[in-house]
């Protein structure tokens, strides 16, 4: 399912989406930079609490299809506009990190 279609199906908000057909190919749940960093696969919606601009910086590495902020988290001044300029997805969700990974799970 694309990111476009995911983020339209359970009402998660775009902060930012430069690439909707990017495929959700898998899913993966981590706050802890350093071990996502070394984890978090290509084409996945990665769901975190994180809000910094670290965010996008392991999101360039690892190349997820979305990064999904949970919980209502607002991203820090910045985030979204790095992500733009890098072409990386992030989308928002007031719903639980567990929910959401359920919603995740759901389409795959």
């Amino acid at each position: 399912m694309t990111v476009e279609r995911f983020a339209e199906k359970f009402g998660y908000e775009a902060l930012c989406m430069p690439d909707p057909d990017r495929e959700i190919e898998n899913g993966y749940a981590g706050d802890l930079l350093s071990w996502v960093m070394g984890r978090l696969q290509e084409g996945s919606a990665w769901v975190t609490i994180m809000s910094n601009i670290n965010i996008v910086a392991v999101a360039s590495l690892a190349d997820p299809a979305c990064i999904i902020l949970s919980e209502g988290v607002d991203p820090d001044d910045g985030v979204v506009m790095r992500a733009q300029s890098q072409g990386i997805n992030i989308l928002r969700t007031q719903k639980a990190t567990f929910a959401t990974c359920s919603d995740i799970y759901s389409v795959l």
